[in-house]
């Protein structure tokens, strides 16, 4: 498999295919997630209500779950859009926000994993070592641990529970437990702007809907990198550069984006 020929047939598929992403995410990025979405020639639907998953998960293309903002409702509704999810093949992608800070994240997130079967899970490689049961302190949602840290980790969760993980940081890392590829790229600004990490897990949910779950995860990850690398040209402060990152996605070079891919 040539990853940056599939990479590139996956990411000009998107805005004919123009996909139904459903959204359960946090309260602080549906606004960011929703536009991140938009300008990538996706179709997002940010619904929360449990009592319209089997209406909307019926015309979906695919679902994003995101843990940043749980309450007993959310992780209620969470796990019945998963079954209906699983029910109607309609593949989805888990964010692990938070895990490892507290209980009730680090339980969630790994019974999402063990029950709902998710194609991917995206998040930092403190995210990912925590689910993987290694002992790592978290600051928040934010990581204090380096993608190279995760490597073992984020290879053993892929094989344990046959999912693709995706570990971002200075260089993103995405594993189906045997191969690794790595992409390069970004912008410090991206720790400035709340969803940032969102918004990639988001475009994965995506790709998803017209990739399979590797190249889904390198596709979004490659297309972060380069948007915000190219945002950071523009832009010099967190303020502007939230704008000129949508602008970037709006306008993607795709020859610029698989060349961020490496093996």
């Amino acid at each position: 498999m040539n990853i940056k020929d599939e990479v590139e047939k996956a990411i000009s598929s998107i805005k004919t295919v123009n996909p139904l992403v459903h959204n359960i995410t946090n309260s602080v990025v549906m606004e960011i997630s929703a536009n991140v979405l938009l300008a990538l020639g996706a179709s997002p639907v940010m619904s929360v209500e449990g009592d319209e998953f089997e209406d909307m998960l019926s015309i979906a293309s695919s679902l994003v779950i995101n843990i940043g903002t749980l309450d007993r409702i959310s992780i209620y509704n969470m796990f019945k859009a998963i079954e209906i999810a699983n029910k109607n093949n309609v593949p989805f992608v888990l964010d692990p926000v938070g895990v490892g800070a507290t209980k009730l994240r680090t339980d969630t997130a790994l019974r999402i994993i063990r029950e709902g079967k998710p194609k991917v899970v995206r998040g930092n490689a403190s995210e990912i070592m925590a689910l993987a049961g290694a002992s790592v302190k978290t600051k928040g949602v934010d990581s204090t641990a380096t993608v190279n840290m995760a490597l073992e980790a984020a290879k053993n969760l892929a094989i344990n529970y046959n999912m693709i993980v995706s570990v971002s940081g200075e260089t993103d890392m995405i594993t189906d437990g045997k191969s690794i590829y790595y992409v390069s790229g970004g912008s410090e600004l991206m720790t400035y702007v709340t969803g940032c990490g969102c918004s990639a897990t988001a475009i994965t949910g995506a790709m998803l809907a017209v990739t399979t779950p590797l190249i889904a995860a390198v596709s979004a990850m490659a297309i972060m990198a380069d948007v915000g690398f190219n945002a950071s040209k523009i832009a010099n402060a967190p303020g502007s550069f939230k704008v000129a990152l949508i602008d970037e996605l709006y306008r993607l070079n795709i020859s610029d984006i698989v060349n961020r891919i490496s093996e």
